[in-house]
């Protein structure tokens, strides 16, 4: 049950950023989606909003690859919450998802995680990392995730082996916020008094 006005201004902010977030990675996000005020979100889903009523979908843009985004009710998500998610997704075709979870996940639902790691790829933000979104920090560039085939001709543009690019850690909030997966490289964008624009690139390790 919500609770307070309190809570619903945190789950308007952390949908918010969730928005801009899968719109940063590529996927179908209206505009509307994103603007979307705190009354509109009460018009849609009533004063007694629950965290399952956010649940949705999204599919990307250049393809048919969908990502599920779960708020999961519970403070600490169990296996069996990690288990329902994941026959929804199979039952429907999608194999990554995003958990926005109150506080954390139990020791057991993270082995669990792990387990199924080759399968479903699941990533878990606490609701506090997305109350303010890191992109709009000052000091946040611009970050472009490389395709496959762009990641290729980079690598023989420049004669290098993707090793020897400088690196990104898949821990790293930025790389967490983009959903960068291990061996993919990123373009960083950042302005420069001279060159007018300055860009770097990072290999996720």
């Amino acid at each position: 049950m919500m609770s307070s006005d309190d809570e619903l201004h945190r789950l308007w902010r952390i949908r918010r950023t969730v928005m801009e977030m899968l719109k940063d990675r590529g996927y179908f996000v209206d505009d509307n989606d994103i603007n979307m005020s705190k009354q509109q979100l009460v018009n849609k889903y009533g004063e007694n909003l629950k965290r399952e009523d956010l649940v949705m979908t999204k599919a990307k843009l250049t393809s048919s690859d969908q990502i599920f985004i779960f708020f999961p009710e519970e403070a600490k998500v169990g296996v069996k919450t990690i288990k329902t998610y994941t026959n929804r997704m199979k039952s429907e075709n999608v194999f990554r998802a995003i958990l926005v979870v109150q506080q954390n996940l139990t020791p057991f639902a993270r082995t669990c995680l792990s387990e199924i790691a080759s399968k479903f790829h699941l990533e878990v933000f606490q609701e506090a990392e997305l109350l303010i979104n890191i992109k709009d920090h000052v000091l946040v560039p611009e970050h472009q995730v490389l395709s496959d085939v762009d990641k290729k001709n980079l690598l023989i543009r420049y004669t290098v082996k993707e090793t020897q690019l400088p690196r990104i850690q898949v821990t790293d909030p930025v790389a967490r916020y983009y959903g960068l997966k291990r061996g993919q490289v990123v373009r960083i964008i950042r302005p420069s008094e001279t060159a007018g624009r300055y860009i770097t690139y990072r290999y996720c390790v």
